[in-house]
Order: C-alpha cells, then sequence, then structure tokens
C-alpha cells in the first residue's frame, strides 16, 4: 500500500503535535499547521514545490506572529519573586538585628533562615516583607 504525500504530511504534523506535547514548545504546534497546510496542498494536487512553500509560507508566519504576539506581552517576574510561583513572596517577618553585611539569621515557619536585606538605605531591627528566594535565603525589603 502506497501512502500519499498528502497522508505523509498528516504524520509530519502529527509528529509535530506529539513533539509539542512532549516538550511543551508551542512552536512546535506552529510548525504543525505548516505541515497541515502543506497536507492540503497535496491533496488538492500541488507539486511537492508548492507543498514545501506552503508548509514554509504557513508554519513560519505562524512562528512569526506567535514570536510578535509574544514579544508584546510584558515579562513576567522571575520564578524566585513572583508570587504565584512561591506563596512565601509578600509575606512578613521580623528581623531582630542585622549583621554588618545586610544580612541576618531568622526563624520562619519553624525553620531558620539565612535573610538579605535587598531595599534601599540601612536596614533596621523590625518588620520586612519578602521580596524574593533564592535558594534557602530570603531577600527582604521594607514594608509598603
Amino acid at each position: 500500500m502506497e501512502l500519499s504525500a498528502s497522508t505523509w504530511w498528516w504524520i509530519v504534523a502529527g509528529v509535530l503535535i506529539v513533539a509539542e506535547l512532549a516538550t511543551g514548545t508551542f512552536y512546535l504546534l506552529m510548525l504543525a499547521i505548516g505541515a497541515a497546510a502543506a497536507a492540503i496542498a497535496a491533496w488538492v494536487g500541488l507539486a511537492i514545490a508548492w507543498q514545501l512553500v506552503a508548509a514554509a509560507v504557513i508554519g513560519g508566519g505562524a512562528v512569526a506572529v506567535w514570536n510578535a504576539q509574544r514579544s508584546r506581552e510584558p515579562r513576567g517576574l522571575p520564578a524566585s519573586a513572583n508570587r504565584d510561583i512561591n506563596l512565601d513572596i509578600g509575606q512578613r517577618v521580623r528581623v531582630e538585628s542585622w549583621s554588618g553585611e545586610r544580612s541576618a539569621r531568622i526563624t520562619y515557619r519553624g525553620s531558620a533562615w539565612n535573610v538579605r536585606y535587598v531595599g534601599p538605605g540601612l536596614p533596621m531591627p523590625g518588620e520586612y516583607v519578602i521580596r524574593a528566594v533564592e535558594g534557602s535565603e530570603l531577600q527582604l525589603d521594607r514594608l509598603t
């Protein structure tokens, strides 16, 4: 049994979709759209050159449009400072004393933590808010 060109293009599109699901790379889905366009071009009876042009123009165009759309969106916070990822961000802590290098050791959630002051000026004993978590270190700023 001989497979038609359009069937091969549908297989390519399916493989790209499976690869996208496995990797989470949305660009592969855009390339799968290009392969689907090539499958339609093959089904209509266009030559292989036009099938390749359809795949390149539609797939490449979809990638370009998606990339342009993503570049217009504001960049999110890094995971270390994103409250949607780390629920410690925004929590209040109390620091009794600071060392000379803007760092201290506190008890937070029943554990001892290293903290570093990342705000302006010199830190003083008192209440602070967690702005980021870098490894096992809490980065603190003044309450606003």
